[in-house]
């Protein structure tokens, strides 16, 4: 079995992934990527025998539409929240290209410029074991994008990722609460930076 093999049969055992998958398509977009906690901690739950759905707090859908507008993506915000309303955590809709136009405000440092697809969003989260992106291919089957590879998704390793924008204070306070969900990780630090 791959690697890529391997990590479908994790996340898509689990009954969010697959409904988020299945119903993703009825939006009509173009580029539509399942992304973040709900790919890599479902595999660290598997891995480390935690019932699914555990430390899950959303699920996040990135998609790609050359209209920035706010308005644009609110229609499919909307759309969605009443597509996933029954799911057990929120599915979290954004428009990457629209990110370059808040994240200066929304976290107080200097943004990504504007990504040109939803895929390279998804190059640039804060670590590498974050960063991959499953969805629907025209054949109906799962597609992954994994940046990065699996090494250290698989050996739960949590290793800052130098092309993201995120700044330190982020990525530390995800790595400590991902730490106190699951102690069995092994977190390094940013350069300069001492352990957590």
């Amino acid at each position: 079995m791959t690697d890529e093999e391997r990590f479908l049969a994790l996340v898509m055992a689990d009954p969010t992934v697959g409904a988020v998958l299945d119903r993703a398509p009825a939006l009509g977009l173009d580029e539509c990527w399942l992304t973040a906690g709900v790919l890599f901690q479902t595999v660290w739950n598997s891995l480390t025998g935690r019932p699914a759905g555990t430390g899950i707090r959303d699920a996040d859908l990135f998609y790609f539409d050359a209209d920035t507008s706010w308005k644009a993506e609110d229609a499919v915000i909307r759309a969605g929240a009443a597509l996933f309303a029954d799911l057990p955590v929120p599915v979290e809709i954004r428009n990457q290209a629209r990110v370059h136009l808040w994240y200066a405000d929304h976290f107080g440092t200097p943004g990504p410029t504007a990504f040109r697809s939803a895929a390279e969003a998804i190059e640039c989260f804060a670590a590498f074991c974050c960063s991959f992106g499953v969805t629907v291919g025209p054949d109906g089957e799962p597609q992954v994008y994994a940046p990065y590879g699996y090494d250290d998704l698989f050996a739960m390793v949590v290793r800052p990722n130098p092309r993201s924008p995120a700044p330190r204070e982020v990525y530390e306070a995800k790595a400590t609460r991902w730490l106190q969900q699951w102690p069995e990780l092994t977190v390094l630090p940013r350069d300069g930076d001492t352990p957590i």
